[in-house]
């Protein structure tokens, strides 16, 4: 994706498509991403890029083993 809302707005068909087929676990995982991809845009207004999962991840755990950063 290019950027965040483009990513959003694919989200958000595959939700309804999952949602149609009955697919409780895509449902879920969709539900999931769109809901952290709206936190990290509420979060950041003015960056459009589209996070990697990691950002994701780390925007709502940043205590994470993975997403600390050290200085040298």
């Amino acid at each position: 994706m290019k950027s965040i809302d483009e990513h959003i707005k694919k989200d958000q068909s595959e939700l309804e498509a999952a949602k149609a087929e009955g697919n409780d676990a895509k449902v879920r995982h969709f539900s999931e991403e769109l809901e952290s991809l709206q936190d990290y845009k509420k979060e950041h207004p003015g960056d459009s890029h589209d996070p990697t999962p990691i950002e994701l991840y780390c925007e709502n755990n940043p205590e994470a083993d993975e997403c600390r950063v050290y200085d040298d």
